[in-house]
């Protein structure tokens, strides 16, 4: 297997990655995936994963183009798979098809595939180039790469703060932080999110709904919502809980009041992960989540939950909106960090990714430069 440099193959690549961007918000906890069928230099067929259940990529591609396809050369953002899932092996459709060549930006790193869906395709006698636009790939399901590399989903923080760094206002109550711009923005990482996690204290002081409020088609997904709530304290009627499925997190030996054991809805579970006095084990709660196939975790909570997550260095990207006011020094601090030591220091400092303008916010997203000196990634 060797790499396939050249304009032509990055021309071709860069649409089925295009295609592939179209299932951000309806795949989960499927990958992104696009394909392009190329023959004599022309487009003659192409598709994307739409949604878990339905048609693979390259399987979409090759309804498109029928019997154009035999003899075409297929451009497919992760390896084709070579398993039985929901659906048959797609490495056996491009075989069957009579496709030459096959080139796939990234190996799947799925332990179903992982390799073995090259190998079948190369036993029929199909050439095959991985690497393509590799960089590119990843980003694109850059959370079931971290599922199944990392064993643990790839983790957003997301922080609203006034310029002073304060997030709610000393005397309590609900304060929008950010603008309309912003509030909006949010919705597009929620609408690509596996779950959005909270905490207790969130849930009771502004129960909130934690959903999707996105039109994106057909296919709308709502998130999982977690909710990490130790000794079971919140009211099982909060609007976290409507409608949707849910799911809280307790502490081992926490035993909700029989008067509210029947509220829950059919849809809200619970687990119990060990605590670590009034905390939860974040790294026990990270791990479940990943068995339940939680590709990109966004957390929204407060300061404390906050501090506990960048403490435990389960943060791979802080995405944070800086609103033009003042709150003033008695009010609610970002995170409850404290006592850190000179290695906490180093461990949190950020590398900026990306500034935007967001009407009269600014949003940054910012990355643990710890985390990419230790994986090349900034």
């Amino acid at each position: 297997m060797t790499a396939h440099p050249g304009d032509e193959v990055d021309l071709y690549m860069e649409r089925a990655l295009s295609l592939a961007a179209r299932g951000l918000y309806t795949t989960d906890p499927n990958p992104r995936v696009g394909c392009v069928l190329v023959k004599d230099g022309q487009v003659v067929g192409e598709g994307w994963h739409e949604r878990a259940g339905q048609a693979h990529a390259e399987v979409a591609a090759l309804g498109s183009a029928g019997s154009a396809a035999r003899g075409a050369t297929a451009y497919v953002t992760l390896e084709p798979c070579s398993h039985h899932g929901r659906t048959p092996p797609c490495a056996d459709a491009l075989i069957a098809a009579g496709i030459r060549r096959v080139i796939c930006a990234a190996i799947d790193p799925n332990p179903l595939v992982a390799g073995a869906g090259v190998t079948r395709l190369e036993g029929a006698q199909i050439a095959v180039s991985v690497g393509c636009n590799a960089a590119e790939a990843r980003a694109l399901n850059v959370g079931f790469f971290s599922r199944f590399e990392r064993s643990r989903p790839w983790i957003r923080l997301k922080l609203a703060m006034s310029l002073d760094a304060r997030t709610a206002p000393a005397g309590g109550g609900h304060l929008w932080i950010s603008g309309e711009e912003s509030r909006a923005d949010v919705q597009t990482w929620r609408a690509r999110s596996s779950a959005i996690l909270t905490g207790a204290g969130t849930v009771r002081v502004d129960d909130p709904r934690l959903d999707v409020r996105l039109d994106y088609g057909p296919w709308v997904r709502q998130p999982l919502r977690v909710v990490l709530d130790p000794a079971l304290t919140c009211p099982p009627t909060a609007r976290v809980f409507r409608n949707e499925q849910a799911l809280v997190f307790a502490a081992q030996g926490a035993v909700r009041p029989d008067s509210e054991r029947s509220l829950h809805g059919a849809g809200i579970a619970e687990e119990r992960v060990p605590a670590v006095g009034r905390h939860l084990d974040l790294a026990a709660v990270v791990a479940r989540l990943s068995a339940l196939q939680i590709n990109e975790l966004l957390v929204e909570c407060g300061p404390t939950l906050a501090a506990g997550f960048l403490k435990a260095h389960l943060v791979d990207e802080l995405i944070l909106y800086i609103a033009p006011i003042l709150l003033g020094a008695d009010a609610a601090p970002l995170t409850a960090l404290t006592g850190l030591s000179s290695a906490d220091r180093v461990a949190a400092q950020f590398d900026v990714v990306s500034t935007e303008r967001l009407g009269t916010d600014v949003r940054l997203i910012l990355r643990p430069r710890e985390a990419a000196a230790q994986n090349g990634r900034g």
